[in-house]
């Protein structure tokens, strides 16, 4: 089959096309034509190196496409079936996995991560991880759903306990997490403010329900928030950019609120002044990925329409090359998708 692979860590142009051999499934596995794979800032960081990635290595943790194989010991699939994958992988059967707790498994690990991904024209993975997807719901939507979309999930239902009513910040509003953060919280009928570095980026995250937009070039993103909410500040903030943006952040809630972060984008390290924290209350979340019970559960409302994915653009897996260095170049509303 061919793939996109990495031998050695570094730039965009340490992703090569070649051909490898086909994946050899177990009787308990699913083989899956890869129809489309999107792209998530997981795959830079793996492509300029991660502990643990064992080379060579193939990046892509969100993949729909057709069933073509199922093993002796799997049953209620069928050839030819139309599915998105589950991007987590996990024992099953510790006790945080049979509580449905399955991110917090000491086995976790994410397709295109710690194991082969699906920048390729074939994938074999447990039957757990395979989701039939409707008809009326095309590979490059369904694989831009998966990661982002229980990400966002977990960090405002599972953690944040978001509930209607509330205000809240979401960072990034032209990111995966960002356009699915932006639309739960209007599904819990929530006022929204977000943030993106340009005009036109603003004006699709309203589009998408978003009832405030904020030019982090601009303008500065706590004052912003003071005067929209009459110097209250946010119930909720859903941030994932990291050290660039954490003290606007933190400046953003209100006395009691919670921030919610799922990542680092721009850098890991920051500063919290701990007097803040308790005589304001805080609650400062970590949330990562999600459960199998949360996906199914935003799944229900994807495929019902309620939200929705936005694909920013397509590209053939043989320009894998050029798909890294436009992701890189952050100019995208929505996900950048590859096609085998």
């Amino acid at each position: 089959m061919k793939a996109a692979r990495i031998h050695q860590f570094g730039g965009p142009e340490a992703l090569i096309y070649e051909d490898v051999p086909d994946p050899q499934p177990r009787k308990d596995q699913v083989m899956v034509r890869v129809r489309a794979c999107s792209l998530n800032h997981l795959d830079i960081w793996v492509r300029k190196g991660l502990p643990g990635v064992k080379l060579p290595h193939i990046l892509g943790s969100d993949i729909a496409g057709e069933v073509a194989e199922v093993g002796d010991y799997v049953s209620g699939f069928q050839t030819g079936q139309r599915v998105l994958l589950a991007p987590m992988l996990f024992c099953g059967h510790c006790e945080k996995c049979v509580a449905g707790l399955q991110n917090q498994c000491r086995e976790f690990a994410v397709l295109g991560n710690g194991v082969d991904g699906g920048n390729c024209e074939l994938i074999a993975v447990p039957s757990a991880n395979v989701i039939p997807i409707p008809d009326s719901f095309n590979f490059n939507q369904a694989a831009s759903v998966p990661l982002v979309f229980v990400t966002a999930w977990h960090m405002l239902v599972g953690r944040a306990g978001i509930r209607p009513g509330q205000t809240v910040l979401v960072l990034g509003a032209s990111s995966g997490v960002g356009i699915a953060a932006i639309q739960i919280a209007k599904l819990f009928h929530c006022r929204v403010i977000t943030t993106a570095g340009d005009e036109a980026k603003l004006a699709k995250s309203r589009e998408l329900g978003a009832d405030f937009g904020i030019n982090h070039y601009q303008q500065r993103i706590s004052e912003e928030v003071r005067r929209i909410t009459n110097k209250q500040g946010v119930d909720v903030v859903v941030e994932h950019v990291g050290a660039a943006t954490w003290d606007e952040s933190v400046r953003s809630l209100k006395s009691g609120g919670t921030l919610v972060t799922c990542g680092a984008t721009t850098g890991p390290h920051v500063a919290i002044d701990l007097r803040h924290l308790f005589g304001r209350q805080l609650s400062l979340l970590g949330s990562y990925m999600g459960t199998m019970g949360e996906l199914h559960e935003v799944l229900k409302h994807v495929f019902a329409g309620r939200l929705q994915p936005v694909v920013d653009r397509v590209f053939p897996l043989s320009e894998i090359r050029a798909a890294h260095e436009y992701l890189e170049r952050s100019q995208m509303f929505g996900k950048i998708v590859i096609n085998p």
